[in-house]
């Protein structure tokens, strides 16, 4: 089996697109969702709060051609992965038509002003708004494959479309292909834009906040007095390469990225189940080789439900027991989604690297149905963490576990 290292990471959040501008708002203890005064005209949805991206634009450098086939959840993917191989010093190397190098990649869904224009075409006949790049736009798939294109690969292509597992199953499937030996690199990761059909999807089942007037004051992960989540956007990739391949070409390597697994509830669509949670967590434990004594921090999923933040927490408190250090960035960026399991990866690597762990928000009155954990709160928590593990839960009860080495 080959080692698997992280040399590049990067992201595009609603706090910023590098690690310092995004560490200094989670130590400022500053959250990115905003009333969304434009969602007023859908009078039947409750909430009104995201975490939008305010001021995106693709680069300068990018040309039309490029831009047709990539809706906005395609354009944060797609620069996201170009600041990553910058990061790992592969952009623009032949290295990457090679063969080598592959992606993996997802979002929930594709690009919906193009789902719209499709819709137009079936309910009034009307196929004024579609043209040859419309479905590309469109598909599930739009992310890797427009990565692919744009930067040239020529390995495989692994498409993750598993709502909020997108990410990190992104990363985990991009990990196995490296460590069975079918890449030597890989970029992954997912992405989400912005969109009111993803709160109103949350919104008829009851499970987005409804704080309207207080977006500082929610989601409130883990909390008592959590009333829902509230959906946000970005993107997050990685640059994974096998440990002898970035040796030989003298990479700085982040972390190690020592296990994953993936499993399903095989219940409920909606309902987690702690059991296959915490299974989750032991294959991951059991790929990297170490016992749950090993892990210092864990990142949980945090969405700020309460189905699935009892559920995830009692699984995670009945492996690691009540001393586990565990926060949620939710609490600032929203649920990206198909983003988070990338960007919240992301964000535990620079923790772990920093030895400072950012807090949940709004975690004042733990929800005593919860698991018995260290819940960090207040300033963070500074930590010597040479292991840390990072989970995600998404619909269709598919549960990822991600467990990395400081390097």
């Amino acid at each position: 089996m080959r080692r698997v290292v992280v040399t590049g990471m990067a992201g595009v959040s609603a706090l910023g697109s590098s690690w310092p501008a995004i560490e200094a708002r989670l130590r400022e203890r500053r959250n990115a969702i905003r009333v969304m005064q434009e969602w007023d005209r859908y009078t039947d949805m409750n909430t009104r709060l995201a975490g939008p991206i305010e001021d995106f634009t693709p680069p300068a450098h990018w040309t039309r051609k490029q831009l047709r086939s990539m809706g906005r959840v395609s354009q944060l993917a797609v620069r996201a992965a170009e600041m990553a191989f910058e990061d790992a010093g592969l952009l623009n190397d032949p290295i990457l038509r090679s063969g080598v190098v592959g992606v993996a990649c997802g979002s929930s869904i594709g690009s919906t002003p193009d789902i719209k224009d499709f819709a137009a075409m079936v309910i009034s006949n009307d196929t004024s708004g579609l043209n040859a790049n419309s479905y590309v736009r469109m598909m599930p798939h739009t992310t890797a494959a427009n990565i692919g294109i744009f930067f040239g690969l020529k390995g495989r292509i692994i498409p993750t479309s598993s709502a909020c597992t997108s990410g990190s199953q992104g990363i985990g499937y991009a990990y196995e292909s490296i460590k069975f030996g079918r890449q030597s690199v890989m970029i992954c990761g997912g992405a989400e834009e912005l969109c009111p059909t993803e709160a109103m999807a949350f919104d008829t089942l009851y499970a987005t906040s409804r704080r309207n007037t207080e977006p500082s004051a929610t989601p409130r992960p883990y909390d008592r007095d959590r009333d829902g989540l509230v959906i946000g956007e970005g993107a997050g990739m990685l640059v994974l390469e096998e440990l002898e391949h970035a040796i030989r070409r003298g990479a700085h390597i982040h972390a190690e990225l020592l296990g994953f697994a993936s499993n399903s509830d095989g219940v409920h669509v909606t309902k987690p189940e702690e059991g296959t949670m915490r299974q989750v967590m032991e294959l991951a434990l059991a790929d990297a080789g170490i016992d749950a004594r090993t892990i210092a921090y864990v990142n949980g999923h945090g969405t700020a439900t309460e189905h699935g933040d009892i559920a995830e927490t009692r699984a995670t408190a009945a492996l690691f027991g009540a001393g586990m250090p565990l926060s949620s960035q939710k609490s600032y960026l929203g649920h990206t989604l198909g983003a988070c399991g990338a960007l919240e990866a992301w964000f535990s690597i620079e923790m772990m690297k920093n030895g400072w762990f950012a807090p949940t928000l709004n975690l004042d009155r733990i929800d005593e149905r919860c698991g018995e954990l260290d819940y960090i709160v207040g300033d963070g928590r500074e930590l010597d963490a040479p292991y840390v593990m990072s989970n995600n839960f998404a619909f269709g009860g598919v549960n990822t576990s991600l467990v990395f080495k400081r390097w």
